[in-house]
């Protein structure tokens, strides 16, 4: 998930009642939610070296415990720098503080992977990815049911003090619960919706020879909109199911893709370290040589712009690397009418989409992903 959804759920774990236990609840819970995605600092090396790193070992459960431990050592350190400013502060007890920031980091966990992007909690022991594609990754009804939680106890506070009345201390344990409590339910009505697009979507038959596998992936707001992905023997294909109407829109025209025939381009491609890493990474891959294309603005010939020159006068092919996961349609969130665009333009313009520029079909010259040049 985004920072926003972890921060609000670290703090409202602290405000559940672990702030009542010890001092600094609240802010351990705060900082542990995100603390896993330190490892976002992996992009000063690259955006193939931060795909390789990004939800690796800082999200794993062997991790948690050290993650939680460091969380609590920043914790300490602040409460020094106040202790020695002479500010007062309530008795800490650092073992609570640490259980709390454990329990927050575990959130963050579980929170990945009920998106689609997904994790590898057992890593480095399983390398499988994990991810139960139940929630979007920026989920706004999250945001208004953990906002509110924190929110209003801080407006019912104005207005006590405008009355005069006496200020209730650590106000907001049960909205808190109450908010974290909806969180698992969301997760378990998007559940039941995901497996009755499911079922919708294997009765539709939409595609002319039996699916190998099937993936259904979740977008935002409407628990009842669901990106379908099939895969048979020749093509993938995509499909936008509403549970709610029982309709599923699919047109092989415009929602199917041939898969493409092994080249020694696209080999090529695999074997560099972005192919390798993007196939580690990719649950539903696409690999495509798309020919002689411009991407992301690498010049091609010769310019003193400061980019990665792909050499004129030299056959060069561009070899394009996406994830069927992330190829929604957002043209049109309702559903019916024509589908809305071919798969493969959807592919190009979907986030974490990479390209390889291979010349005379042996020799990568330049590597993009997600719009950014790897060095």
């Amino acid at each position: 998930m985004e920072p926003v959804t972890h921060f609000l759920t670290g703090a409202c774990i602290g405000r559940a009642g672990w702030n009542r236990r010890t001092a600094y609840a609240t802010l351990a819970a705060t900082l542990a939610a995100e603390a896993p995605d330190l490892d976002v600092l992996w992009g000063w090396r690259g955006p193939v070296a931060e795909l390789a790193h990004h939800r690796g070992i800082t999200h794993t459960l062997i991790a948690a415990p050290a993650m939680a431990a460091l969380v609590t050592g920043g914790v300490w350190l602040w409460h020094r720098w106040r202790a020695r400013r002479g500010k007062p502060a309530e008795p800490v007890r650092w073992g609570w503080v640490w259980l709390t920031a454990l329990v927050a980091d575990l959130s963050h966990l579980a929170l990945d992977w009920a998106n689609n992007y997904g994790l590898r909690p057992f890593f480095p022991f399983n390398r499988h990815w994990y991810a139960g594609s139940l929630l979007f990754i920026a989920e706004p009804a999250l945001w208004l049911m953990l906002g509110l939680a924190l929110l209003l106890p801080a407006i019912l506070s104005l207005a006590d003090g405008e009355i005069g009345a006496r200020r209730k201390q650590l106000r907001g344990r049960g909205l808190a619960i109450a908010a974290l409590c909806g969180m698992v339910l969301l997760g378990c009505w998007r559940w039941a919706e995901q497996a009755s697009a499911r079922n919708l979507l294997m009765a539709a038959d939409v595609t002319p020879t039996p699916a190998l596998r099937v993936a259904l992936e979740p977008y935002p707001w409407n628990p009842f909109r669901w990106h379908g992905i099939l895969e048979t023997a020749t093509t993938w294909q995509t499909a936008e199911i509403d549970t709610r109407t029982g309709a599923v829109d699919s047109d092989e025209k415009t929602n199917a893709l041939f898969k493409p025939e092994r080249t020694t381009a696209l080999e090529t491609a695999k074997r560099t370290r972005l192919g390798a890493v993007y196939l580690d990474w990719s649950q539903w891959p696409v690999v495509r040589d798309v020919g002689p294309q411009e991407i992301a603005g690498v010049a091609v010939g010769g310019d003193a712009s400061g980019s990665t020159l792909l050499p004129g006068g030299q056959r060069w092919t561009t070899v394009e690397f996406s994830d069927l996961r992330f190829a929604y349609s957002y043209k049109d969130l309702r559903m019916g009418g024509s589908a809305e665009g071919r798969l493969s333009e959807q592919l190009m313009e979907s986030p974490l989409t990479g390209w390889v520029y291979v010349v005379d079909g042996h020799e990568a010259a330049a590597m993009i992903l997600d719009g950014r040049e790897q060095r």
